[in-house]
């Protein structure tokens, strides 16, 4: 196969793959034209990549129009899990709306900005002092239910199949259980009720590369969002076993996906 990678660091042990910088992409676009996959380009060459040069990128399309905005993410899991994602509302920023929300949600609650990761943005809200500190700070009103947990899964999928998982004790300072907040990892055994949810959202809205964050309550798994880009902590031989993964989807899907357009025909004026 003839592969391009627009990251370095994460196709590094991958054969036969060769390396452009993201800057450099319009100064090697028969390069790219001849290429049959493009590897973890960034998020403002996908309109070019896979609508003007028709290219199969990876991960998916899918992966990084959901994964690229929490209030998309939420929403496409409200329409394929209901049953498994926390109760949420999504609402403009505005002294109404504020207000409505404040009334509905009990405390304590979860607000978050929409745009965030590794545990920035994420707020525990107990008291009206503490939302009115929060709108202050987000464009988007996005609340969401607490769940009465002190550990969380992470769970990683990869290509079209789970390659591990660990638990994320919580952090001292409580709440948070992101490695980045200060959670501890713990390896230990992952609940299939967890890895079967993963498994059906991924093939639900077609994510193949996604490190999923899981909430047991009881037996009861919930979605809470996955991150398009993980980091390698938590599980042993992650970067070989995500590798294998990845030359495993690449060729098992190496035959076009889809018919080209048409050329479009010139018009006379």
């Amino acid at each position: 196969m003839n592969i391009i990678s627009f990251d370095a660091l994460r196709t590094l042990h991958l054969p036969n793959v060769r390396y452009i910088k993201p800057e450099r992409m319009f100064a090697h676009l028969d390069e790219i034209r001849d290429a049959d996959w493009i590897l973890f380009p960034e998020y403002w060459q996908i309109n070019a990549l896979v609508h003007g040069l028709k290219k199969r990128i990876f991960p998916s399309l899918a992966t990084y129009m959901i994964g690229h905005d929490k209030v998309e993410m939420t929403r496409a899991f409200m329409t394929v899990i209901p049953g498994n994602h926390p109760y949420t509302e999504i609402a403009a920023n505005t002294p109404t709306e504020a207000d409505r929300l404040l009334d509905r949600m009990y405390y304590p609650f979860v607000a978050k900005i929409p745009k965030s990761s590794m545990g920035n943005g994420v707020f525990l809200i107990d008291n009206p002092i503490q939302w009115q500190e929060y709108c202050q700070r987000s464009d988007v009103l996005y609340v969401q239910e607490y769940l009465p947990i002190d550990r969380d899964l992470r769970i990683v999928w990869v290509g079209g199949k789970v390659i591990g998982g660990y638990w994320r004790l919580q952090a001292e300072k409580g709440f948070y259980n992101n490695i980045s907040q200060g959670g501890q990892v713990e390896v230990s055994l992952v609940p299939k009720e967890a890895m079967e949810l993963v498994e059906h959202v991924a093939n639900s809205l077609d994510i193949n590369h996604g490190g999923f964050d899981v909430a047991m309550v009881g037996s009861v798994p919930y979605m809470i969002e996955f991150n398009r880009m993980f980091g390698n902590q938590g599980i042993p031989n992650l970067q070989q076993n995500s590798d294998s993964a990845i030359l495993e989807y690449l060729e098992q899907h190496r035959q076009v996906d889809f018919e080209p357009l048409e050329p479009t025909p010139t018009v006379a004026v």
